[in-house]
């Protein structure tokens, strides 16, 4: 009958851990003077594991010792014969059985933990945009206190390619001590960055007048009110459609004061004559800077967009001659506030999955930003 174990686990710097358990046993069985003999034991049970990382980036604990020390024994056998008998069954018997009894425990407990590591390096899916796998960047690091993980994303689209990411990691020397008894997770930017760049497709978008309702009609007159030089040219009162397509992968800039996803795209108007084909009248270049929110739900980080502003609107190629585009800039950031901006957040809804370290829910979580040097 073994009792719960009392288990207590010490980083060893620079291996992985020092694990000490407490063992309490009750052996039970006939005694050679009949009836039944209980011998209650308690034994403190020493063993040293490494923390290492195997050939697919995975963190893995392996026994490398293990000791069984003898605490103490109590046996219902008469007083008298007590000294004599637990002697030999002490000396002949539980020494040489314990170990072989516990020791493989630890064993058992190790495999535990690394089919959970295994969990923690499976690929995820990224709805139908692609895949994530999260794996070790370098051997895993344990100090005094804690341990510390340099975890590596592989991001795959759904075609197979695989996502480049940047090579040089960012300097961990400032972040901030380690709080106890709290798990730290620290995602970078440019991470974030290769996260949207699988999604960046999921964000294009046809907007209609239909979907800027409450802004002024989306049609040629609108815009010929708008850039006079263009009203000679443009049909009257034609409906109006803006492909906005990604130009180039998103971009994440995250400061103490703020986080803002920059996105690089085309907006192409469209005249949608009802009697003709579509035809393509220009399109610009626009930046769009937006801010981002940031929260853990359902083992994920969600991601709420903003707008924040449009920091470039640059016309790039045009059927109708040139023109100053600027006039443009004010209304272009509404139809995007009101039409663009929320179609990204529902594109995002599934959010980013973070890694599951060890089974650990993130509950009670604290979102906070700081900027990695």
């Amino acid at each position: 009958d073994l009792r719960p174990p009392v288990i207590s686990l010490t980083p060893s710097p620079g291996v992985g851990l020092l694990m000490a358990v407490l063992v309490r046993l009750t052996i039970a069985g006939r005694s050679f003077l009949g009836g039944n003999l209980e011998i209650k034991v308690a034994a403190n049970l020493t063993a040293s594991t490494r923390l290492a990382q195997d050939a697919w980036g995975c963190p893995r604990f392996t026994a490398e010792s293990c000791r069984i020390a003898l605490l103490g024994a109590n046996a219902n056998l008469p007083s008298s014969m007590l000294p004599q008998v637990l002697s030999k069954f002490l000396d002949r018997t539980l020494r040489k059985v314990l170990p072989s009894l516990l020791c493989p425990a630890v064993d058992a407990v190790l495999n535990l933990v690394n089919a959970k590591f295994t969990t923690m390096t499976s690929m995820i899916p990224l709805g139908t945009a692609g895949t994530l796998r999260y794996a070790l960047l370098s051997p895993p690091v344990t100090s005094e206190t804690f341990i510390q993980l340099d975890l590596k994303t592989i991001l795959h689209k759904k075609e197979g390619e695989e996502v480049d990411l940047p090579a040089d990691q960012p300097s961990l020397t400032s972040l901030p001590p380690k709080r106890d008894a709290a798990t730290q997770l620290f995602l970078s930017a440019s991470f974030l960055s290769a996260e949207l760049s699988v999604m960046q497709v999921s964000f294009d978008l046809d907007i209609s007048n239909n979907m800027v309702l409450g802004l002024p009609p989306l049609v040629t007159t609108t815009l010929g009110a708008l850039i006079p030089e263009l009203s000679m040219v443009l049909p009257p009162s034609q409906p109006l459609v803006i492909e906005v397509r990604e130009a180039n992968p998103p971009l994440v800039t995250i400061t103490p004061d703020k986080s803002i996803v920059h996105l690089f795209s085309t907006a192409e108007f469209w005249v949608s004559s009802p009697d003709s084909a579509p035809g393509s009248l220009f399109v610009l270049d626009v930046h769009t800077d937006l801010r981002a929110q940031f929260a853990v739900v359902e083992e994920k980080l969600q991601l709420s967009l903003a707008l924040d502003s449009l920091s470039q609107v640059a016309l790039a190629s045009s059927s109708i001659g040139t023109f100053d585009e600027l006039p443009l800039k004010g209304v272009l950031a509404d139809i995007l506030h009101v039409a663009y901006v929320p179609s990204i957040n529902r594109a995002l809804r599934g959010g980013v999955p973070l890694p599951p370290l060890l089974g650990t829910p993130y509950r009670r979580v604290e979102v906070g930003r700081l900027q990695v040097g």
